[in-house]
């Protein structure tokens, strides 16, 4: 990633003090993670995620699970309703939908609603949000008492009472506030068909927050919930749908712990960029909301998944099929696809270089001798670099930097000539570049300050969040002509600097106290990542550049529509599945049955932590094996870190020639993957895909480290240091080893040498266009 931050507390009663330190800037304190670590009094446990319940997220405790509460029916409303394809069953303590001859939606033997009221209390630093809810009132039993047929849909009605006694739980749910027992609510839910599947609306007047309570079989693993950077089957996880900072260690442990501690930053199993309100199981059904509210996926019942927004009343669409395609299919044409990448991105690498353009000449020119395939270089800092006691930063005023880029005009034509595209950074913030040396030759933050575009504190005047030894406040966006006018700005500014394309980073730290110019917070903070991808393609359009490859990092439930190519946060520059190599596979993997078609990551990773005990640096080996990751998928980019002084990097003498050759496999699986992209923006089948997507139920199904790319490739990367053989698990069908030629049976396990720099690839027998693949790769590496 290139720059992060965002810090204050949102919609607390009790707020961070003033000053409170950026994501990274967090990280720069030694004494304070010494601290937190004597706090914590933990020792080292870097679990897989599978083994993560004990770790002590510190600020993430999740709420109690709420007993199912008692369904009553109405004597009268008591059998079978037919409206069209859909039909409802009734009986007394129970209720099904019925269409295409499947059951979709059923109660757990008890209520299939649930209403409360309340709030949520917020606590925020440096956009790492957690909340605690405080309930004051809530209704588990429900009566059924009528049931009508209105124009092709089931519309029924009652109400919802509270539960005779909650006993302790109630002290629980309340967090000691008054509690009421007796509030009843009355309810609707009308039961229709949607466009590309079936409609499930309930409204429950007065409510703070509606629940809907879908049974699941004993093994019906649940999928999805956006990118989230945990084991694929979410079973036994409470997932909150907020967009927010994905923390720093993720339960690797003493980081995570002290990173709590001290700032509540450490993150758990769940944190994420990009949540999304869609979930897909076993059972060959999937589940999607049509509000951006917060909202919560619990998957810790055995039998259920309480799905709760807060919100009055909410659209669940229900999809079903006979494979998790024709799932994703129908999801994204009613949620917008991803279009299909420029085709040069796929031509080669696109190297992540800073320093100006002395530097940036030379560290390319390294990686050209070496034999690299490059198709573009990202510049981060072609607005300037500053330093803070956290390291090199960048300044935030989108404007080109000439004198850290002399002659960018020539550069940049020189480049181009070349084959090689330039790309630029821009992040949904200002900030004001005083003393930023040689001055600025357009001052955005003094123009926005000046319209009033800027997102409002509370107490008055712009909501500057400490971003470590500097503030910024975010552009609002629910204001049109603030919109209109940073769209000019990347049109004008960063498009037109020559840029290529660019990374449109933040989106997801909207404070829940901010003022807006129209709407809440509550209402916004989850659609900010979507008004952020819909303003950088109205600045791609308007700055005529259908060919820009721009990339997001934050997400919300209609990015898609908007977003060309998505990444997968900030990394630690380590292998573990917490927050590293692994944990970015993870991401990956999930978002991908979210919407998510086409994502990559920071090759090498992000986040590096030069502190005692916690700290962590890349080492040449992972910076390989990153690559040799990227490379089987569908954007090489690298990023030299928040420390490129203390990291391997592609360019260094003994590492060029290797990664050079890996972006030559890159290279070699071009038409492969002009094909695989185009059917992912065609379809909503991500390219990058769990083997659960095309065989759910196979062996390769419960496993998480590896994936396919398109339907042709397969890979298991080497995820963990001194690796030299790897045990892959295939899906089912005929296997091809892609170095040696052995042919393998699926759906079982086999074990191949994969030393440096040929990870276990495989091909699929009887699959031209993945043959033809894996023989240009061959011929590239000789």
């Amino acid at each position: 990633m290139g720059e992060a931050g965002n810090d204050r507390p949102a919609h607390a009663e009790q707020h961070a003090p003033p000053g409170a330190v950026s994501r990274r800037a967090l990280l720069r304190s030694a004494a304070g993670l010494g601290a937190g670590i004597v706090v914590a009094d933990l020792t080292s446990t870097a679990a897989p995620p599978a083994a993560r319940a004990g770790v002590p997220f510190l600020r993430y405790a999740p709420p109690p699970v709420l007993p199912v509460g008692r369904l009553t029916v109405a004597p009268s409303a008591v059998g079978t309703v037919d409206a069209g394809s859909i039909r409802v069953v009734l009986a007394p303590g129970s209720f099904s939908i019925v269409t295409g001859g499947r059951t979709v939606f059923a109660s757990p033997a008890g209520a299939f609603l649930a209403s409360a009221n309340g709030r949520l209390h917020w606590q925020e630093n440096t956009g790492h949000f957690s909340s605690t809810p405080q309930l004051t009132s809530l209704q588990l039993d429900q009566e059924i008492r009528r049931v009508q047929v209105v124009d092709g849909a089931v519309i029924l009605t009652g109400i919802l009472a509270p539960p005779v006694d909650l006993g302790p739980l109630s002290s629980q749910i309340a967090v000691g506030a008054p509690f009421d027992l007796t509030t009843t609510r009355a309810f609707t839910v009308r039961i229709g068909p949607g466009a590309h599947g079936l409609e499930i609306r309930a409204d429950v007047p007065r409510a703070d927050v509606v629940m809907l309570r879908p049974a699941r079989g004993p093994v019906e693993g649940v999928h999805g919930a956006g990118e989230q950077f945990t084991r694929f089957d979410l079973t036994g996880e409470e997932v909150p749908i907020v967009t927010r900072e994905q923390g720093v260690g993720r339960g690797r442990e003493p980081l995570t712990a002290a990173a709590e501690a001290t700032q509540g930053a450490g993150g758990s199993p769940t944190t994420t960029y990009a949540p999304l309100p869609f979930l897909v199981t076993d059972a060959m059904r999937a589940i999607a909301l049509d509000t951006d509210v917060v909202a919560t996926f619990d998957c810790r019942p055995p039998d259920r998944i309480d799905i709760a927004a807060w919100a009055a009343g909410y659209t669940a669409t229900v999809y079903s099929g006979a494979m998790p395609t024709d799932l994703l299919e129908a999801h994204t044409a009613d949620t917008g696809r991803m279009r299909a990448l420029p085709a040069w991105s796929g031509a080669g690498a696109i190297l992540g270089l800073q320093g100006g353009t002395e530097a940036v000449t030379a560290k390319l020119a390294a990686l050209e001798d070496a034999g690299a395939a490059v198709t573009g270089v990202w510049l981060q800092d072609w607005s300037g670099q500053r330093t803070t006691d956290f390291g090199e930063r960048l300044w935030w005023n989108w404007v080109l930097d000439r004198e850290r880029y002399p002659g960018w005009d020539a550069f940049v034509s020189a480049l181009h000539a070349r084959g090689i595209r330039v790309l630029t950074y821009v992040n949904a913030f200002l900030a004001d570049p005083a003393g930023k040396p040689g001055g600025v030759d357009r001052d955005l933050f003094a123009e926005a300050l000046a319209r009033g575009y800027l997102v409002r504190h509370p107490s008055g005047g712009p909501y500057l969040l400490d971003q470590g030894g500097f503030g910024a406040a975010l552009v609002d966006l629910t204001n049109p002509a603030a919109f209109d006018w940073f769209r000019d700005v990347i049109a004008t500014e960063v498009a037109c600097a020559g840029a290529d394309g660019w990374m449109a980073d933040f989106g997801e730290g909207l404070p829940f106290d901010a003022v807006l110019h129209s709407g809440t917070p509550d209402d916004w903070h989850n659609r900010w990542p979507v008004a952020w991808a819909e303003l950088n393609d109205a600045a791609r359009r308007q700055a005529g550049k259908p060919d820009a490859l721009v990339f997001f990092r934050a997400a919300g439930r209609a990015s898609a529509a908007h977003a060309p190519l998505f990444w997968a946060g900030d990394q630690l520059v380590t292998w573990d599945a917490h927050d590293g190599l692994a944990c970015a596979l993870l991401g990956m993997l999930a978002g991908g049955v979210s919407g998510m078609t086409l994502t990559h990551s920071d090759t090498g990773g992000y986040t590096g932590l030069s502190q005692p005990v916690v700290g962590v640096q890349r080492g040449r080996e992972l910076l390989l094996r990153w690559a040799e990751f990227s490379a089987w998928g569908t954007v090489m980019r690298t990023h030299e870190g928040n420390q490129p002084g203390r990291n391997a990097q592609a360019y260094d003498p003994d590492s060029a020639a290797a990664f050079a050759a890996q972006t030559r496999v890159f290279a070699a699986l071009a038409d492969y993957r002009r094909g695989v992209v185009a059917q992912a923006a065609q379809t909503g089948v991500p390219a990058l895909r769990h083997p659960w997507i095309g065989a759910p139920g196979s062996v390769a199904a419960g496993r998480d480290d590896q994936f396919l790319f398109g339907s042709g490739l397969f890979v298991a990367p080497a995820m963990t240091p001194g690796q030299t053989r790897t045990t892959a698990t295939l899906p089912p069908g005929e296997w091809v080893h892609v170095w040696s030629g052995a042919r393998f049976a699926g759906d079982s396990a086999v074990t191949v040498d994969s030393p440096l720099g040929r990870p276990a690839a495989f091909y699929r027998a009887g699959d031209p266009k993945a043959e033809d693949a894996a023989r240009r790769v061959l011929a590239t590496l000789g």
